[in-house]
């Protein structure tokens, strides 16, 4: 056997594959990795029938002409902003690819870059694999998941290179309010921090609430890359398309890491979702849809003896078993996949340090049948 050194030895299979397994292995209800329980619309997979013929060779490396005009649209109908199409949008195959050539145009060696735990687990390999220094402050849950901000004025260095932003937030499902956009943004003033903001949740805001993209405050757009996916609007995740949006200084460096990772995405689908992308309404009702969801599921907890947390956006409910469990998340996740039959996420694999909570993430974007499966089989532990 050769040896060699692996650059990621800390590194094992993502809690979400391996939660996926568990539950495959032992025929249990998937409420752990974040995908939808259903299909996408007919409309859609008729358009993507339509381009499959004609429409299967590269697409340009930055993305379909039309389809970054459909995009650059869209935003501006639901943001009031004016993208140029041309020089600030790049086509991605996911907002993880997006969200890794973000960093990795921008993170050199010993660059530090600051994320807020709980925090998605792509964040941090992705600023090691840069030779950058990921910096993890704490999010409370007592707190609501709030971001303490004299902390993060206090965590900022001459290395500090880049400040992540996950909003409506997974896996906690709070959400960034203008208030929050201002003191980040009083904080980064005068520095050459950038921002890289997670917000493929954009549409998934609940309770008349707004989502706040780091796209309406001038000091941010600035020195932002926002990181959009079409997979969690539209329920075609597996199509990994998704989208950067950044000023064009810094979508020339964020094409030039794209060109190298994956040149271009899937061209058919790029044409079917500029077409769909004109209907407004394919998007704008997604927030009604999924809060449906969501307080069904909540309300086949009434009496019980877990404790929901709020959940302002995304598709994902966090649940306090204290009164059920003293045992581990993890271990806790693992004997109800197995025992009940119904599979979530330990929050404790977002954080550096785990703060002890006890915590499981449910994704509630499932069939209302599973929903209220689950919910039965989790009430009467």
């Amino acid at each position: 056997m050769i040896r060699f050194p692996s650059k990621q030895a800390q590194v094992q299979t993502t809690i979400f594959t391996k939660m996926s397994a568990l539950a495959a292995e032992h025929g249990a209800l998937n409420l752990s990795q974040g995908f939808p329980g259903f299909d996408c619309s007919d409309e859609l997979q008729t358009l993507l029938a339509f381009y499959s013929k004609g429409h299967n060779q590269y697409a340009p490396m930055a993305g379909v002409p039309v389809f970054k005009q459909s995009i650059a649209d869209k935003t501006c109908l639901f943001y009031g902003i004016d993208i140029d199409a041309n020089k600030e949008v790049t086509v991605v195959s996911g907002a993880t690819e997006a969200l890794f050539c973000a960093i990795h145009c921008c993170v050199f060696p010993g660059d530090e870059v600051i994320m807020f735990d709980p925090s998605y687990d792509a964040y941090d390999p992705a600023v090691r694999l840069a030779g950058g220094i990921p910096i993890h402050l704490s999010m409370d849950a007592q707190n609501g998941f709030q971001i303490d901000w004299e902390e993060l004025a206090r965590s900022i260095t001459p290395k500090t290179r880049a400040i992540m932003v996950n909003s409506p937030h997974n896996p906690t499902g709070s959400i960034w309010t203008e208030n929050d956009l201002d003191a980040l943004a009083e904080i980064v003033k005068g520095t050459n921090i950038l921002i890289i903001s997670d917000e493929v949740y954009e549409h998934i805001v609940f309770d008349g609430k707004k989502h706040y993209s780091v796209l309406l405050h001038p000091e941010l757009r600035q020195r932002s890359f926002v990181c959009g996916s079409f997979g969690k609007t539209y329920h075609i995740t597996g199509w990994k398309i998704g989208y950067c949006l950044a000023p064009e200084y810094l979508t020339k460096e964020f094409q030039k890491l794209h060109q190298w990772v994956t040149f271009s995405s899937a061209t058919p689908l790029q044409y079917a979702l500029s077409d769909y992308l004109k209907e407004p309404a394919h998007y704008l009702g997604l927030s009604n849809f999924y809060q449906r969801k969501r307080d069904l599921f909540a309300s086949a907890f009434e009496g019980s003896k877990w404790k929901l947390l709020p959940s302002h956006g995304s598709f994902f409910q966090c649940m306090d078993y204290r009164e059920i469990s003293d045992e581990k998340d993890v271990d806790l996740a693992e004997r109800l996949t197995k025992e009940i039959k119904v599979a979530s996420i330990p929050i404790s694999v977002f954080y550096e340090k785990a703060p002890g909570d006890t915590i499981l993430r449910f994704c509630f974007a499932k069939s209302d049948e599973v929903l209220l499966e689950a919910a039965q089989r989790l009430v009467q532990l």
